[in-house]
């Protein structure tokens, strides 16, 4: 009995040199659809049309072509069951062997800019899973193929059959991947179509929510040796490596950290980050000046971290760096010249930022992180609040440098681990505090790494993400010398705050918007 190969494919990479191993080399006949069979023919390979082998044509514009019992029994039939061999034989349902099957490509079809809904409904595959669902539940008997990067397998495979139970298992678990992310993509289409809110619970989140990511990288480990881990989805789509050794857990977390930093600013910035916490941020009309302020804020910590800028790095800029030991380097672009500078250390990775400095093209615009039993979901953190609405509380104004350097840190402040205290003038850093169970701690740290560092916080302004909640971290950055304070406002002891504000000549701003990062 001659053996069955049904081919049916959007990406036909590799198809006509797979389909001829398979007629030449491995005695198949083949069954194909639509353009797939006519690229077949047109290479001299005989194949028939499955409305030919079906005696049915198709129909409804080709939705219906590959639904019907014919192909369907053919997959499904066990081989070890007489009654359903019986059945097919009584039917005239010619058992089908092996099965190459890629699918409509809705996901790159959504991606595209203006797309219609309809465009998208027309994209959503029916047969094509059917046909993968039904050859994998039967692997058993049948091979089923739903990446052209499996040919080279199934071919070598089928020269060693003895091969071929085990790889028959692996394909039929890759399809049931395919097909679960596959339509996991539709669904979330359509849910972002949805223009209602979920009843349940007056939100814009869907009732069921639908992730599926495919494997993008194997990493070494996680955070720590003893962890293992992996990179899913398409995080390599918004940034090229240009030499260096291989990302590893903790830098993708610390690139992403840095690149939502440096998108806050649209002035010539440079960003130094250490375990995501920024440790050192300035901007200037050029890199090199901006280099300068953000690594005076630190001088220590900086060692073994991460660099971001926003416009071209230049050899000067290169040759300030290579001073000192960095993991990665962000830019969104390099000079040819910095390039030859950075190529000297050979484990230093480079890293283009394609969608440019900052993240436009690559915003998530949720987060998702796992706890016991499930996932919480928000919104990214993504406003600085509405500036026209902050509140001068203070008898005092702040004057115009001492606003500018408040939304300088304002910013800066953000992306820091709460609780966290930023030291600011002009457009530098002094100071940073992170991550402290009190704030006055915070600002205690920060006050240090700057009498550390050799800077004077005397005229400085002081931003914390979150309210204060007594007056002692407030009373700590006065002490420290800071004229002017920016934060949230909204505690039960504000009176108390402002209080204190007003007793020591300081400017004191609300903004009514608070930036916990935990």
């Amino acid at each position: 009995m001659a053996k069955l190969a049904l081919l049916s494919v959007s990406d036909k990479t590799g198809l006509v040199e797979f389909a001829t191993a398979l007629v030449r080399t491995h005695g198949y006949t083949l069954l194909s659809t639509g353009g797939t069979a006519k690229l077949l023919a047109g290479q001299g390979l005989p194949v028939t049309e499955v409305s030919q082998h079906t005696g049915f044509p198709e129909i409804m514009e080709g939705r219906v072509k590959t639904l019907h019992p014919k192909i369907h029994g053919g997959l499904l039939c066990r081989r070890d069951k007489p009654e359903h061999l019986a059945e097919a034989e009584r039917n005239g349902i010619a058992l089908i062997d092996l099965v190459v099957v890629n699918l409509y490509p809705f996901e790159q079809t959504v991606a595209k800019r203006g797309v219609s809904l309809e465009e998208a409904i027309e994209n959503i595959d029916i047969g094509g899973p059917s046909m993968l669902r039904s050859a994998a539940k039967n692997h058993e008997s049948v091979s089923v193929v739903c990446d052209p990067a499996d040919y080279a397998d199934v071919l070598a495979a089928l020269a060693e059959p003895a091969k071929l139970p085990g790889l028959r298992s692996r394909l039929a678990l890759k399809v049931f991947q395919r097909t679960a992310s596959y339509d996991a993509a539709i669904a979330r289409y359509l849910e972002a179509q949805s223009a209602e809110p979920d009843l349940a619970t007056m939100s814009g989140f869907p009732g069921t929510l639908s992730l599926s990511w495919r494997k993008a990288q194997a990493l070494r480990y996680g955070e720590n040796p003893h962890q293992q881990a992996a990179l899913y989805g398409t995080f390599h789509d918004h940034f090229r490596q240009l030499q260096g050794k291989e990302l590893s857990y903790n830098n993708i977390l610390d690139i992403t950290a840095a690149t939502y930093l440096i998108g806050e600013f649209e002035r010539p910035t440079v960003a130094i980050l250490k375990h995501t916490n920024p440790c050192g941020v300035g901007s200037a009309d050029g890199l090199l000046a901006a280099w300068e302020k953000a690594y005076a804020t630190d001088r220590q910590a900086p060692f073994g971290g991460i660099i971001v800028v926003n416009q071209t790095l230049d050899e000067s800029l290169a040759k300030a760096i290579a001073e000192i030991f960095t993991e990665v380097i962000i830019a969104p672009r390099f000079s040819d010249e910095a390039l030859a500078v950075l190529a000297k250390k050979k484990n230093l990775r480079l890293m283009i930022a394609k969608a440019g400095g900052g993240a436009a093209g690559m915003d998530a615009l949720q987060e998702i992180r796992s706890v016991i039993g499930g996932v919480l979901v928000q919104d990214r953190d993504r406003t600085l609040g509405n500036v026209r609405e902050f509140k001068v509380v203070t008898k005092r104004e702040p004057t115009p440098d001492e606003w500018a350097a408040m939304m300088f840190g304002w910013k800066v402040g953000k992306h820091v681990k709460s609780n966290s205290i930023v030291y600011c003038r002009g457009e530098q850093t002094l100071g940073i505090g992170a991550g402290q169970m009190a704030r006055v701690d915070s600002s205690r740290i920060a006050v240090w790494k700057a009498h550390e560092a050799g800077l004077d916080l005397r005229g400085s302004v002081v931003a914390s993400e979150a309210l204060f909640p007594f007056p002692d971290g407030l009373l700590a950055a006065a002490d420290a010398g800071a004229t002017a304070a920016i934060q949230p406002g909204g505690a039960i002891r504000d009176a108390e705050v402002i209080a204190a504000a007003d007793a020591r000549g300081m400017a004191m701003v609300f903004t009514a918007s608070r930036h916990f990062k935990h």
